[in-house]
């Protein structure tokens, strides 16, 4: 208890800028953790949401009707988005007369693309302001530390004779600055270590279904005639 008094007297007894720099980097912390909550949140139901996707994919589903099914719901997301993408644009081309099978290919291929890309985006959203808070927080607390030491030692420098007493709150209440920075900082950099090997994976996965869906695509271009896979 008497430690928890003694932190709050010295953040009380610290100069303006100090106070600034603390003040700071709790805010950083508040907001890193709710962004660490809702990147959580989000990635674990994207986990979840892919592998429902594929396990209904490849159980032999119609293509037409399951993109039927996806497209009346409206809202899409993950590997959802890159098969209405990809399936969309296979049978709008399909559809133009004299299209050949690899421009069918490539224009399929080219909407999926921008379909990942757009997920990935979505996926990586607040993560560099994790990897800022991580960079950054250290070397503001550090400099809360540095200013507080200074003034300690500025003010020792008007007195005749120096106690431990005299100097030991001022030092105290500098280092507490660093001890908010690194507070800050590791949990972020934690999470953004995690969560950005999390998007890889989520990536890798969605690229290898991109290019099995491309496969499948590729046959039904020549197994196929149009009509049969124009959505409705």
């Amino acid at each position: 208890m008497h430690a928890e008094l003694s932190f709050f007297d010295l953040f009380l007894q610290a100069s303006l800028l100090v106070k600034a720099v603390m003040l700071t980097l709790l805010g950083f912390s508040i907001a890193s953790w709710t962004m660490i909550i809702q990147r959580s949140k989000a990635l674990n139901n994207a986990k979840l949401n892919a592998l429902a996707f594929e396990d209904k994919f490849w159980s032999g589903a119609d293509l037409g009707k399951l993109y039927k099914e996806i497209t009346a719901r409206g809202h899409m997301t993950g590997l959802e988005s890159l098969f209405v993408a990809g399936f969309k644009e296979f049978a709008r081309i399909r559809k133009t007369p004299g299209a050949k099978p690899q421009q069918i290919v490539d224009g399929t291929h080219r909407a999926m693309r921008v379909a990942l890309s757009r997920e990935v985006d979505e996926l990586e959203t607040h993560l560099s302001f994790l990897a800022t808070v991580g960079s950054i927080s250290p070397y503001i607390g550090l400099f809360g530390t540095v200013w507080g030491i200074m003034n300690s030692f500025i003010a020792l420098g008007a007195v005749q004779q120096a106690t431990l007493a005299m100097v030991a709150p001022g030092i105290a209440e500098a280092l507490i600055a660093t001890a908010m920075g690194l507070f800050a900082a590791i949990p972020a950099v934690m999470a953004y270590n995690r969560f950005s090997h999390t998007v890889e994976r989520l990536e890798n996965s969605y690229g290898n279904f991109m290019e099995e869906f491309s496969s499948i695509l590729q046959r039904q271009t020549v197994a196929m005639p149009a009509t049969q896979t124009q959505p409705q």
